[in-house]
């Protein structure tokens, strides 16, 4: 045998030709295949550490070592490498076999594949490699190998990675043994890699954060340690661990699983970690279903799920716990709270397992069964557990949503199944843990909780809880930290009928103390809304006093139907109403709640919700002394005892401040009296105090108030009464009356609205004093006098007054009470009027103190009533027609007589200058309304009758009186007045002809006016003013302005105001010529401007005179304020009147400018240009360039790509547009996307859409064109596609791609794809055509039309044909349809065959249909196959199963393979072909048959096409079981003989038999009635043997016609219409043979006599009946065949059981 060196040095010769002549050609694609694997295998580095830790783990161990792996990071430079970081990997396993060494040394050579069975975890046979993310040169030293491999290749063979060298040194194994620091000997196999310098800080990262739950599912290694080495510990940077698991098998089950613990333990220096932590294992075994099979794990035969539940807080260093482990931890985060692993298929990065794949979806949709059989073991593995311990099982559940739905899918089949499982714990009160499903159990609110609490704490009996429709959730269960628990598991709470139940059936009202009572009432009160529509309005719930002070009960649907319930809102008023209410005997079934009762609630922390809900919801009313009163008071009715009585109550009230002393009308106002008939009264309106004695009857006489409601008091308010033990004494009530209830006198009763017959004569001084006294308090308080009243004292003649010395009585209206200064001065100069005054010297000076209430009566006292009072006097002659001449003048001498005498005259002239006493010109007028006349009113009297003073009539005298008049209010001044010319304006037919000053005034006017339509509408109508073109109505005309008006002189029609005529005074009156329509401002100007030029435009009769007078305006008009407006400016860019070179006339908007950047787009196309020839505008058009660029004239190139569009006009030759012409339309595009107009880039686009654009494949549209760049040049050359051709246009076209794109032209090379593949069958050249598809593969193109679907077939190198790709294949691997589809794997290399998958959709292997067509093939042709080809298509079949697979066969395949026993197999109709289920039958009907009848399978069975699956797929395309299709028929088990009548137990027809059969029936769910039923059948049944046996005939039609006919014979019938039970007696000389052959006949006979509507359950039924026959039906063996198999019977089975076998 080779030493390990000879070895290496023989696998480099061989392998590698190292030393040998010439060089291996492979060696190359073999580096170039390792160096991507390795490089493109995993994501992150962090996966190299997962590849050896699973490295380590399928390695071999001597027995009795305890397996470990060691990470140690060093700074030493041992391998000489110059590496600054070494990590070395110590592994105690038996180390490196030369097969490993070989292995290593190649590329996809694991020693480990399919070798699942024996415990690998490992797959890849790439995981070493791995290593090379993080070093250039790793070393191996194992079992005496010192080896090393690179990454650079090989200078000998040009091979890198897999090249192994001998290692001579550095490193030396002392070196090693120095780092590993232990006194033993180093571990078998070591690792030594020399990081990477930029691969340190992430191996570091990685090595501190390996996870501690990394030996969960390990099943070798138990220890695992990190550390670095380094001179000073205090430098490390890496964070050192060691991990240990240790595990104890705790039980085994009996469903093939199997639960232990585990704990894992960690050595790391970390004060808030934790360092340990155990986990319940729970292990089960499920067998792989055919469906889930794949490739990988053919060999697999039972999936072993592992769940860990974390017995404590999960172990970690700061990342994330992983959810699912492949034995070795992904990085999927599942949100479960337990951890999954199985031998998933792992995604190559290794961060995940494979979602979409069978074999992944298979193991996950076991893992919620292998859930509920671990949880329930945990949940009900001990009957003495305290309930208190099992919420902490519950957090295993997966609560929240996993971010995979797959996982998502999971969790949902776990809840939905925990719903049907007992395993809710329940409140009991007993030592029995009690457990029921989730839909029966019931939660409590908190609070109730706590209520039931300290009422058993109160000695009250809870036993009942669970006797009211659901099981209730166990205290310990129910609290809010496991809310989130309970409601994945869909425990509700009770329903609102059950706390009504429950309150109800115990004694929670009287049974315990006041202060739970409230508690009780609070709960009510804050769930009142979902228990208002309970029946706990029924329970007599509420507590209340009685009138004997005893406490009762009433139900809350009784309060305000039956009684009212009150409650006192003050704390302090509780006994005090309780007390009086029993004094009106609780009046209308009225009650309080208990004193004790009401004091809780106030002292209740909660009290405002308690005394909210008793109001607003049960409506009990809370009421203080007020509001106690003002109910009392609507229960008083007549009686007058009780009337008397509350007033009792409110006085003693009020004196102990519950009531508010001040007057409130709502319990005083409306107080039941007693008046002094002794009648009960309500309505009144007032009070009044005894007649003898008052104030009223001495002034009045009479009661003038009883009409108005007014009752007066009866005597029985002064009797002296005694009430809840309080004394009110005599008369003491009548002081509160009189505040409270208002009992009044004058001068504080109201004024009646009545007739006071004593007012209308003069009244003493007392009483009239009594008056002035009364009326200053009706004042004082505000309070209105009626009319009636007040006017038989204003008119009402009981005032004495003085009139010319005389003593007279008068009414207070007609009397004057004057002052001493101007008393006198009224007399001398009256005018001899005489003025009645008030006799002060009868009423003494105290009279004027009530000055303020003689004027409220009337009494006047001012000069200016006086003034007044003389004028009234004079204007009385004006009525009558006195006033004459004579009298107008002495109004004036009044007037100045009051101011010389420095007098006010103003009253006075107030009263008399609205009269009209003054004569004019147009008759009698007010002052006011008068004129006085001078020179100023010349003018205005040719246009207006106004009303002068008649100087004739008065004489010069009036011309004394100027001051008088003035103050009058006679009109002197024309400034200020000009309303008054208005209003007096003459009729309009007299101001026809107007001189320029009338016109001027009546703008002055105008101007002066706010309101002056009527003027305006005179001057609108009726004047004409004379401007240039003669005179014109207002509207008509134009004031010119000397700024603007060039722009009305354009074209020479607009009439002008002549300001000749006028005078430059008219230019003043801009406004008023504006309001009578004379056009002033611009904007008007240039609105008729507008319309003209409008009009004019469609004439086409703007000339060009016209046109550069326009231009040169507006020129002019710039730097001005004046603007065009919008509406002009709109004008002047819309209209066309701008002729162009097209000899049409455009808006400037359309027309184009010229200059010299035009003149290459003007080839192709038709462009706007203005007219600048000499035969119109001219050179001198250019001279506006600004004004016409400001009307929108584009004068610019770059701002004229929109013309383009519209006006492009490409020639039909293509040939003779210039690379040039194309240039100025590639500017155009650019300039559009510079503006991003998307609209004009598609309209040019549309009209380039022709074959105008040079390329290598001729001229074509821009959409069919490719502009070739840089990047096509690796993989095409220019003549491969429709590429522009770049000599024509030069190199600059692209720096156009931009614009060349918005035209259409592909210039991405990912875009072109389509293009360059519709192009494809324009070649013939094998070369060409495959480096098109090389670049498409590299683009990742994909096929979207059908028309492209084409793939060349070559026949040398241009030679071929295309063809379709459904009919081509990539590979055809068992070479069955090399005649049917053409393989593409012999004219392509790998690279394109994946491009033809995935861009062509070419399939990679024949489909199903070809399957089909093939298998059609071989049935038309009748050939006979070999059992290669069988085998490969069943295996297809079988491989790709599924419902869409069984539909199509079903509906295709009519002839299938039978066993012939030759080397060929034949092909029969499938309906004539049986599968041999029953092996008895298939002997018998192969001894008769003449032909094949049973379908054929390889035999052996093979792992690509086991025979049941086979067997399978033929059921379901059809074929019938032997067993369904034969008939069979009975021969009469007595016919000649005499039956022996049996003991149905000696047949075992027992109790044993029925129990199995019930549990049976019970676990199909079948109703208990049902199955007690079917047994009874059984019961009444007759047992009869025989000593000959029963012939069966079996009979099987063809689909020919034919039948065959076999016999059999048979041990058992049971006749069920008879009930009667056929047997042949048993030979008990025949063995176990005989015992098993009767077992069978009997489980088939009884199995098909109960289940005969339910045969899918025959089979099941009878292998359990069968195991019983054997077992002899004893009881404790059926027990526990039942556990085995999860059946089990109920209370109702038992009782049954108990009554048929009672004896």
């Amino acid at each position: 045998m080779a030493t390990p060196r000879e070895h290496i040095e023989e696998i480099r010769r061989n392998k590698f030709s190292i030393g040998a002549e010439e060089t291996n050609p492979l060696t190359e694609d073999l580096h170039q295949a390792v160096k991507n694997l390795s490089a493109e295998l995993y994501a992150k580095d962090v996966h190299f550490l997962m590849e050896l830790i699973q490295n380590a783990e399928d390695n071999e161990y001597e027995e009795g070592v305890d397996p470990s792996l060691q990470f140690v990071i060093t700074s030493k430079d041992i391998t000489g490498t110059g590496a600054t970081s070494t990590l070395l990997i110590f592994n105690n396993e038996k180390g490196f076999s030369p097969k490993n060494i070989e292995s290593i040394c190649s590329v996809g050579r694991s020693t480990k594949k399919n070798n699942r069975r024996r415990g690998y975890i490992g797959e890849k046979g790439i995981g070493f490699k791995s290593v090379f993310l993080i070093t250039s040169q790793p070393y191996i030293f194992s079992n005496g190998y010192q080896i090393r491999f690179n990454e650079s290749p090989c200078s000998k063979c040009n091979v890198g990675y897999i090249v192994p060298e001998w290692v001579e040194e550095n490193p030396i194994l002392s070196d090693i043994k120095h780092i590993y620091g232990s006194s033993s000997d180093l571990p078998t196999t070591t690792i030594v890699l020399p990081l990477k310098p930029d691969k340190v800080k992430p191996v570091k990262q990685q090595l501190s954060s390996i996870h501690p739950e990394l030996l969960l599912f390990l099943s070798k290694i138990k220890r695992l340690s990190v550390r670095e080495d380094t001179d000073d510990p205090s430098c490390n940077t890496v964070t050192a661990i060691s991990i240990s698991s240790e595990t104890n098998f705790v039980t085994r089950k009996n469903i093939d699983a199997e639960s232990y613990l585990l704990h894992i333990s960690t050595d790391e220096k970390c004060d808030n970690l934790e360092t340990e932590c155990s986990y319940h294992m729970w292990r089960q075994r499920f067998p792989v279903r055919q469906e889930n099979r794949v490739e990988r794990r053919m060999e697999v035969e039972e999936w072993v799920i592992t769940l860990a539940f974390p017995n404590g807080e999960r172990l970690h260093r700061g990342s994330t716990s992983p959810g699912i482990y492949a034995f070795l931890p992904t990085e999927m985060a599942t949100n479960f709270p337990f951890i999954i692993q199985a031998d998933f298929l792992l995604a190559s990065s290794r961060e995940t397992i494979l979602l979409d794949c069978t074999w992944n979806q298979g193991i996950l949709n076991c893992v919620h069964i292998a859930f509920i059989n671990a949880f329930t073991s945990l949940v009900k593995s001990r009957e003495d557990v305290p309930v208190s311990l099992l919420p902490r099982m519950f957090g295993f559940l997966p609560i929240l949503n996993s971010p995979y739905d797959l996982l998502d899918s999971v969790r949902t089949s776990i809840q939905s199944e925990l719903m049907e499982e007992s395993i809710i714990p329940c409140e009991s009160y007993t030592e029995q843990n009690l457990f029921h499903k989730p839909r029966e159990v019931g939660r409590l609110m908190p609070t109730f909780w706590n209520l039931l609490k300290m009422a058993r704490q109160q000695g009250l009996s809870l036993d009942d809880i669970s006797n009211h429709g659901k099981y209730i959730l166990s205290s310990a269960f129910d609290v809010e930290k496991y809310e989130h628990i309970l409601n994945f598991l869909g425990v509700e709470y009770v329903n609102d009928e059950w706390y009504a139940m429950c309150v109800g059936s115990s004694n929670l009202v009287l049974g315990v103390s006041e202060d739970l009572y409230l508690e009780l009432l609070l709960f009510i009160a804050e769930n009142w809304r979902s228990f208002s529509n309970t029946s706990i309005v029924e329970i007599p719930l509420l507590k209340y006093s009685s009138a004997q002070s005893q406490v009762s009960l009433c139900r809350i649907n009784e309060v305000s139907q039956c009684r009212e319930i009150l409650l006192s809102k003050e704390f302090d008023q509780i006994s005090w109403l309780i007390d009086w209410n029993g004094e009106f005997l609780c009046a209308n079934n009225r009650f309080f709640l208990p004193k004790s009762t009401q004091c809780e609630i106030f002292s209740h922390s909660k009290r405002q919700t308690i005394h909210d809900w008793l109001m607003k919801e049960v409506n009990v009313s809370a009421v203080c002394v007020y509001d106690y009163a003002l109910i009392l008071k609507e229960a008083l009715g007549n009686d007058a005892e009780r009337v008397v009585t509350y007033v009792h109550f409110l006085y003693h009230s009020l004196r102990q401040k519950y009531l508010p002393r001040m007057e409130d009308d709502n319990v005083y106002g409306s107080i039941p009296l007693v008046n002094n008939y002794g009648q009960v009264t309500r309505s009144r309106q007032g009070v009044l105090v005894p007649a003898n004695g008052s104030s009223w009857v001495q002034l009045i006489g009479s009661i003038p108030w009883r009409n108005e409601g007014y009752v007066e008091l009866g005597k029985d308010y002064l009797k002296s009464r005694k009430h809840a033990g309080i004394l009110t004494h005599e008369k003491e009530l009548l002081q509160f009356l009189k505040s409270h209830v208002a009992a009044l006198d004058i001068p504080d009763l109201p004024p009646p609205d009545a007739r006071i017959p004593n007012f209308f004569s003069l009244l003493t001084k007392q009483n009239a004093y009594l008056l002035l006294k009364w009326i200053r308090n009706l004042k004082e308080k505000n309070i209105y006098m009626p009319s009636e009243f007040f006017n038989c004292i204003k008119n009402g003649s009981w005032l004495q007054v003085l009139l010319n010395g005389s003593v007279s009585c008068k009414p207070p209206s007609q009397s004057f009470l004057p002052t001493s200064s101007w008393e006198c001065l009224l007399q001398n100069g009256s005018l001899l009027v005489d003025i009645p005054l008030v006799d002060q010297s009868f009423y003494g000076i105290e009279i004027s103190n009530y000055k303020a209430e003689l004027r409220k009566v009337g009494v006047m006292t001012e000069f200016s009533e006086a003034c007044e009072y003389i004028g009234n006097h004079l204007m009385s002659k004006v009525v009558s027609s006195t006033l004459n001449r004579v009298h107008g003048i002495s109004i004036l001498s009044f007037i100045s007589f009051l101011r010389d005498k420095l007098l006010p005259p103003y009253h006075f002239i107030n009263r008399i200058k609205d009269e009209k006493w003054l004569r004019t010109s147009q008759g009698d007028r007010s002052p006011v309304e008068s004129v006085f006349y001078d020179e100023e009113w010349k003018a205005a009297s040719q246009i207006s009758d106004i009303p002068f003073i008649d100087r004739d009539y008065y004489g010069e005298e009036i011309l004394s009186f100027r001051t008088e008049l003035q103050l009058l209010g006679v009109v002197f001044d024309l400034c200020g007045n000009h309303k008054l010319v208005v209003d007096n304006l003459k009729s309009p037919a007299c101001l026809t002809s107007l001189t320029a000053e009338a016109v001027l005034l009546m703008l002055e006017c105008t101007s002066h006016l706010s309101s002056s339509d009527k003027l305006v509408r005179v001057l609108k109508d009726k004047i004409r003013l004379k401007t240039n073109m003669g005179y014109k109505s207002p509207a008509d005309c134009y004031l010119f302005d000397p700024t603007w008006g060039c722009l009305l002189q354009v074209f020479n029609s607009f009439p002008l105001v002549d300001d000749q005529f006028y005078g430059e005074s008219i230019l003043s009156f801009r406004n008023e010529l504006k309001k009578i329509g004379v056009i002033v401002d611009f904007e008007e100007a240039t609105k008729a401007f507008s319309h003209v030029f409008r009009q004019q435009a469609s004439l086409s009769s703007i000339n060009k005179d016209s046109v550069l007078s326009l231009l040169a305006c507006y020129k002019n008009l710039k730097g001005t304020a004046f603007k065009f407006p919008k509406d002009l400016k709109k004008c002047i860019r819309e209209v066309k009147w701008l002729r162009t070179r097209l000899t049409d006339c455009r808006a400037p908007k359309d027309c184009i400018l010229f200059g010299p950047d035009w003149t290459s787009i003007s080839s192709i196309s038709l462009l706007p240009l203005i007219d600048d020839g000499e035969n119109y505008y001219g050179e001198g058009i250019h001279d506006y360039k600004t004004e016409l660029q400001r009307m929108g004239v584009v004068v610019s190139f770059k701002y004229g790509a929109e013309f383009v569009a519209s006006s492009l006009r490409l020639p039909q030759d293509p040939s003779s547009i210039t690379a040039e012409a194309a240039y100025s339309l590639l500017e155009c595009i650019r300039n559009l996307l510079r503006e991003q107009d998307e609209p004009l880039i598609a309209t040019l686009s549309q009209k380039a859409a022709r074959n105008w654009i040079k390329t290598h494949a001729g001229y074509r549209s821009p959409d069919k064109c490719l502009l070739f760049g840089s990047d096509w040049g690796s993989t095409l050359l220019r003549e491969d596609g429709p590429f522009i051709d770049e000599r024509f246009y030069g190199p600059i076209i692209s720096s156009y791609s931009k614009e060349l794109n918005a035209l259409g032209v592909v210039v991405e090379k990912r875009k072109g794809c389509a293009l360059l593949a519709s192009y494809l069958d324009a070649h013939t050249n094998f070369m060409a055509i495959k480096r098109i598809y090389s670049c498409l593969n590299k683009l990742n193109w994909e096929l979207t039309s059908e028309d492209a679907a084409k793939i060349w077939i070559p026949n040398g190198s241009n030679d071929g044909e295309w063809v379709s790709s459904d009919d081509c294949v990539l590979h055809d691997k068992d070479g069955l349809f090399g005649q049917q589809l053409n393989i593409l794997d012999k004219y392509y290399e790998d690279e394109l065959l994946n491009f033809f998958s995935n861009a062509l959709q070419v399939k990679t292997y024949p489909s199903l249909d070809d399957y089909c067509k093939l298998w059609k093939d071989w049935e038309d042709s009748g050939h006979l196959l070999s059992h290669d080809e069988c085998i490969a298509f069943w295996a297809f079949v079988a491989k790709h199963w599924s419902q869409a697979t069984q539909k199509v066969l079903s509906e295709n395949l009519l002839k299938l393979p039978v066993l012939s026993g030759s080397d060929k197999i034949s092909l029969m109709d499938k309906y004539d072909v049986l599968i041999a289920d029953d092996l008895r039958l298939k002997d018998l009907f192969e001894q008769f048959a003449s032909q094949p009848l049973f379908v054929w399978y390889p035999q052996p069975s093979l792992q690509s096409l086991p025979r049941k699956k086979l067997l399978d797929i033929y059921r379901e395309i059809g074929v019938r079981n032997l067993s369904e299709s034969v008939q069979k028929s009975e021969q009469s088990a007595i016919d000649g003989v005499v039956p022996m009548q049996v003991n149905p137990k000696e047949v075992f027809i027992g109790r044993g038999l029925f129990k199995l059969i019930l549990g049976f029936l019970a676990d199909l769910q079948i109703e208990v009635q049902k199955r007690h039923d079917a047994l009874k059948g059984l019961l009444k049944i007759t047992v009869l043997e025989t000593a000959t046996p029963i012939t069966v005939d079996y009979s099987l039609p063809l689909s020919s016609g034919e039948i065959m006919n076999v016999s059999a014979r048979k041990l058992m019938r049971w006749d069920r219409e008879k009930s009667k039970f056929f047997m042949q007696k048993m030979d008990k000389s025949g063995g176990h043979k005989n015992v098993l052959e009767r077992a069978t006949y009997f489980c088939e006979v009884i199995s098909e006599g109960f289940l005969w509507d339910e045969e899918d359950h025959t089979q099941k039924l009878a292998e359990l009946i069968k195991l019983g026959f054997i077992m002899e039906f004893d009881e404790a063996a059926i027990e526990f065949l039942m556990k085995t198999k999860n059946l089990q019977i109920f209370l109702e089975d038992e009782e049954f059981l108990s009554s048929a076998f009672s004896s």
